[in-house]
């Protein structure tokens, strides 16, 4: 049947939870907070059914994404960001963290004192900074004359021009002074993510290791006490069978619960099959798919920007306009979704590793990231194949349900 013209605010349909899919299920909010969440009775008042075989998901959670719609993070003016992020939202991912690339230490600055304003008003989760503290062996579309080694006056900048809002930070553990690093974002609160490294197994142990010790040693009270790694599989090295590097420990470290590592699943960076591996190894438990997006998400051509970088999009990947270089996502995290199920993860751990772990990681379990009365109610509508058809996102749909 088709839909009406009008923004409900009660739905019926097949809903997907963090343990399977409830056929005949109601979803009701007020306000900004969902009222009920689950099964339907006979007795309900009337809710908006949805057509045959959709889905209503959970909003979905990105802790991974530099821009899009045109906006970048790091570079783009208050307008810029509030485009993206609005884009974003429209997109299906309604908590975004907000990445920022390499760049000079002062336009790192500069560019969280804009994102952490974008985060009091409510439009993006926090910050999320990707380096400047690399491995310029594996930096990916970063400058590398933007990465340096960490020093505790610099992390404490960075930490700073934050306001309290920086949440994660990507750093490659093998570097002189990650160990600083490691102990000043803990203490602050902030989430260190294992990435853009060069580091062997052994090294890559010893900086779980002391993660984990850090984390056990302050209580860590603002987030779920668990590092993560960014976007598993690019920009570290290769499995090989006499050096195996830092992926195989991550997996194995994220099956055991001490990780979450990021999948960015999107057929470009990584391979289908790579993917379901991932998930037999580590568990949707303990991952986070990530879109990785960039100002070119959303647009099927131009020229953009990723800090300081032109990029472009070719063949559907976002790409260094000088090089060629891979430069992050051109999709949604919804897209990113899409391509996990069809790679053989079932929907229901899909859609678990973008939306329930990526809110536990922040924090926010009891916020957001699944439909449960008193959460913020964020809601995804799909088509049984997974194509967007409305977005609700704090008791306000962003996108308007259409047939």
């Amino acid at each position: 049947m088709a839909l009406s013209s009008r923004t409900p605010t009660a739905l019926s349909g097949r809903m997907v939870t963090g343990t399977g899919i409830i056929d005949d299920a109601v979803l009701r909010w007020q306000g900004s907070r969902i009222t009920e969440a689950g099964t339907a009775h006979g007795g309900d008042a009337p809710a908006e059914r949805l057509p045959e075989g959709y889905l209503i998901l959970p909003g979905l959670i990105d802790l991974h994404c530099h821009g899009a719609g045109g906006g970048d993070f790091t570079s783009g003016s208050d307008a810029d960001i509030a485009a993206a992020a609005a884009h974003l939202h429209r997109s299906g991912s309604t908590t975004v963290l907000a990445s920022t690339c390499a760049a000079p230490l002062e336009d790192l600055e500069a560019a969280f004192g804009r994102l952490a304003a974008a985060t009091e008003a409510g439009l993006v989760a926090g910050i999320h900074a990707e380096g400047p503290f690399l491995s310029k062996d594996r930096s990916g579309a970063h400058d590398p004359a933007f990465l340096i080694l960490p020093t505790q006056e610099d992390v404490s900048r960075l930490v700073t021009a934050g306001r309290g809002h920086l949440a994660s930070m990507t750093y490659a553990p093998e570097l002189p002074g990650s160990d600083v690093l490691v102990f000043e974002l803990v203490m602050h609160g902030v989430i260190p993510s294992i990435g853009h490294t060069d580091s062997s197994t052994e090294e890559t142990s010893a900086a779980l290791d002391l993660v984990n010790e850090e984390l056990a040693s302050t209580g860590f009270a603002g987030f779920s006490g668990r590092p993560t790694a960014t976007h598993l599989f690019n920009a570290m090295p290769g499995i090989h069978h006499r050096s195996p590097g830092p992926v195989p420990l991550l997996l194995q470290r994220a099956r055991a619960g001490e990780i979450a590592v990021e999948l960015i699943a999107d057929n470009v960076h990584l391979h289908p099959e790579t993917v379901r591996m991932a998930f037999t190894i580590a568990g949707s438990e303990n991952i986070c798919l990530v879109s990785d997006s960039t100002a070119a998400a959303g647009r099927a051509s131009g020229d953009f920007r990723l800090g300081q970088a032109a990029i472009t999009v070719v063949d559907g990947a976002a790409v260094l306009t000088a090089s060629g270089v891979l430069a992050g996502g051109a999709g949604s995290l919804l897209d990113i979704v899409r391509c996990t199920v069809e790679a053989g993860v079932d929907v229901v751990d899909a859609v678990r590793a973008a939306t329930a772990v990526p809110a536990i990681v922040l924090g926010l379990g009891d916020e957001v990231g699944s439909l449960h009365g008193g959460l913020r109610a964020d809601a995804v509508v799909v088509t049984p194949d997974l194509q967007l058809k409305g977005v609700l996102r704090n008791g306000t749909w962003v996108r308007p349900l259409e047939d």
